[in-house]
């Protein structure tokens, strides 16, 4: 070190050489805030059915600031449950066809929840090669054998059911993978659950407000309070809001309630975010062909990229590299359209991919320029 010179700290030693590697590599990641008051069109976002501003829900959340204050306060088990939390629970419990519901303060922490309180050395864990980072960590932190299988294989789940030692079991699957798209054969995955004596958890994050007329591809499969399914859903893309909930039989949540370490030793959920997911589910409920709009829009957005239509609302389009899917995603923003780009280790298969998201109450202008920018980005890219 030169005289007066200051001392190279130790994470500045440590970390700095991982950062030259990850951008050699064309995958460092950047925080981008957005403006509140931006015009962009947003196709990257996961509010499926244009309801983060509806005047509705944002006064059912400024109401409930109001009378309840701006957090929950303690965790569910102190003080932090409120009459918002358990109306939430049963209302979505009952629009999806399930016995009962639990709410945490995300999605991740509620798969994280409860695949580890049905975890453990007794529990078999098999899980989709493609299911989300929370559903891997919660494989991880379960202390169960996990095996992963190829995606959307039932026979490979069925193998691994059979060939088990452990008394229990657990499936993991998405009812609409969140980068492919694609949905996963919830039908044929319940029945080799059932054959052999295995429960079949099903992620509905990308499902929620998309498919099944709003109610999720486990209803829309007639497989909606079986006992030997359960279901997590995310509150923060097609519900406007914030927070998880675990919908199954009433058995379960009682479980969860006494097991589950991401929802006993966690805060709350707030009021607020409480009461916004509870309007915008009455307006679902209310206005049943809402989502009928994100499924034109996402095979429009197909169409002109030429890839296959999406089950729900994401549209993955495969690129190159991961340079040119930042470049593209780029070109798309310079010219007023905010879209996704998915770059290794968020994609399961090692592709780097445009992710453009599908939402209702896009107009026909909007839809158009969005078309023509995305598809001029990928030209000049390519």
């Amino acid at each position: 070190m030169a005289d007066g010179a200051a001392p190279v700290g130790l994470l500045t030693q440590w970390l700095t050489p991982l950062a030259a590697g990850r951008d050699a590599r064309g995958l460092t990641r950047r925080l981008r805030p957005r403006a509140a008051g931006d015009d962009l069109i947003d196709l990257a976002g996961n509010d499926y059915l244009g309801l983060a501003r509806d005047p509705r829900v944002v006064e059912a959340a400024v109401a409930a600031v109001r009378e309840w204050g701006a957090g929950a306060t303690a965790s569910r088990l102190v003080t932090g449950t409120t009459t918002l939390h358990t109306e939430l629970e049963s209302s979505l419990a009952a629009f999806t066809g399930h016995a009962a519901g639990l709410a945490f303060s995300s999605g991740y922490l509620a798969n994280l929840g409860v695949v580890t309180a049905l975890g453990g050395a007794e529990t078999l864990v098999v899980s989709d090669a493609h299911v989300h980072a929370s559903l891997v960590d919660a494989c991880r932190l379960s202390r169960s054998r996990v095996e992963i299988v190829p995606h959307n294989d039932v026979e490979a789940v069925g193998k691994a059911l059979a060939n088990r030692n452990e008394p229990h079991a657990l499936v993991l699957a998405e009812s609409v993978y969140s980068v492919l798209g694609d949905a996963a054969p919830l039908t044929a995955l319940a029945a080799v659950a059932l054959e052999h004596d295995a429960v079949l958890l099903v992620d509905e994050a990308h499902g929620i407000g998309v498919t099944g007329h709003g109610r999720g591809g486990v209803a829309a499969a007639g497989l909606a309070g079986l006992d030997h399914v359960v279901v997590t859903v995310t509150l923060s893309k097609a519900l406007a809001s914030q927070g998880g909930v675990v919908l199954g039989p009433a058995v379960l949540r009682e479980h969860l309630v006494n097991r589950a370490r991401s929802f006993i030793f966690d805060t709350g959920l707030s009021p607020a975010a409480c009461a916004a997911a509870l309007a915008a589910l009455r307006i679902l409920t209310d206005e049943p062909t809402r989502p009928d709009s994100i499924h034109a829009t996402a095979r429009r957005l197909a169409d002109e990229c030429g890839v296959t239509p999406s089950a729900g609302a994401v549209v993955s389009v495969p690129m190159p590299g991961p340079r040119e899917t930042v470049r593209a995603a780029e070109l798309c923003l310079a010219n007023g359209v905010r879209v996704g780009s998915f770059r290794p280790p968020s994609v399961p298969d090692g592709i780097s991919r445009l992710r453009l998201t599908a939402r209702a109450g896009l107009t026909a202008d909007e839809l158009d320029h969005a078309c023509h920018t995305i598809t001029a980005a990928l030209q000049e890219v390519s």
